[in-house]
């Protein structure tokens, strides 16, 4: 996804992460098959959790081994002390096929999001 980290680059206006810290994931059978927004989790969306910010919101994390993937916000959490971000497992696996943890960077980029990350969003 070095493409979305090379546009947010080049835009006008300074990204700045919004957090900074471990990302972990989650899956249907280690939590909730419904999550906080009332929808139904699923380990193959690009989605994930936050203690803070509005459902629908997208954000791009970017792991510090450079792969980064797009997510959208639809539960809250996580729960464990020192973690910013839960990813489902399709997100954390598009930053790392074995990891259950990463160091992670991670970037509001609002609830619509530019046509030309549209096209890169894997649905």
């Amino acid at each position: 996804m070095f493409p979305l980290v090379l546009l947010l680059l080049l835009s006008q206006q300074p990204v700045l992460p919004v957090a900074e810290g471990e990302a972990s994931y989650y899956t249907v059978q280690s939590s909730s098959a419904v999550t906080a927004s009332g929808e139904r989790m699923r380990d193959d969306s690009l989605t994930c959790a936050m203690p803070d910010g509005e459902f629908g919101t997208y954000y791009l994390v970017v792991a510090e081994n450079g792969n980064s993937v797009v997510c959208r916000l639809n539960d809250r959490g996580p729960y464990v002390k020192e973690r910013v971000i839960d990813l489902s497992e399709a997100a954390m696996r598009a930053l790392h096929h074995q990891a259950g943890t990463l160091r992670v960077q991670v970037y509001d980029l609002g609830k619509e999001l530019p046509p030309e990350i549209r096209s890169l969003q894997r649905r």
